[in-house]
Parts: structure tokens; C-alpha cells; sequence
């Protein structure tokens, strides 16, 4: 996936339950009842050709630091919310990114229509 909304990626590290860290890039953010998501991918699965690109939804929380700066913490997204947070992420992900199946596509204005 490539990212469109600027030209250096926002990477966010994460670390797991053995300490191991790993990055992700932030690729948008959208909001739903009230609360700030974020759409990220694993820049790992983005590297193997093969592999399908991990997408991932998490809550966004924006934390005062200081006087000048704030900084964001990222929490997993309710469970209860993910059907629809899912098809919030599906669509936008297909307004963004043409596969050419023709007949699977909702857009009345995608220009790979025959």
C-alpha cells in the first residue's frame, strides 16, 4: 500500500508482549460517534509481495505533553465496534485503491469501467 495522504510516512512503533518492537505506518485517520481512529499497515507484510498487507484499526488518544506539543497514543479499537469501524476502513480503502474488478465496483466514476 502506498501512502497518499503525505510524502514521508508517520510510523508509530509498537512493542508486544516480549518486548519486541515493530513499526507500523499510520496511513489516515477518520472519526466514528465521536471518537478519532486510525487506519495503520504492517510495514512488514508490506515488504513480501506475496503477503496480504495487515491492516489494522486502533482508538486514537491525543495526550498534552507539554506546553507546546501533544502526543497520541494508540489503543485497540472495542470489539464491539469492529463490524462497523471495518466497513468504515473497507470503503474507504476502495474509494482508494482501484483492484480493476470492473464488477465488483461501486464507483459511478472509476475509470477502469468498460
Amino acid at each position: 500500500m502506498e501512502n497518499i495522504n503525505n510524502d514521508e510516512l508517520d510510523l508509530v512503533t509498537f512493542s508486544d508482549e516480549d518486548g519486541n518492537e515493530f513499526e507500523m505506518e499510520v496511513w489516515d485517520y477518520f472519526e466514528h460517534e465521536g471518537q478519532e481512529y486510525a487506519i495503520l499497515f504492517d510495514l512488514e507484510s508490506e515488504q513480501d509481495e506475496d503477503a496480504e498487507t495487515e491492516v489494522y484499526i486502533m482508538k486514537v488518544y491525543i495526550m498534552k505533553v507539554t506546553v507546546e506539543g501533544e502526543d497520541e497514543i494508540f489503543l485497540p479499537a472495542d470489539e464491539d465496534k469492529m463490524d462497523e469501524l471495518t466497513e468504515i476502513v473497507e470503503k474507504m480503502l476502495d474509494e482508494t485503491f482501484c483492484d480493476e474488478d470492473c464488477a465488483n465496483c461501486d464507483q459511478a466514476d472509476c475509470e477502469d469501467r468498460k
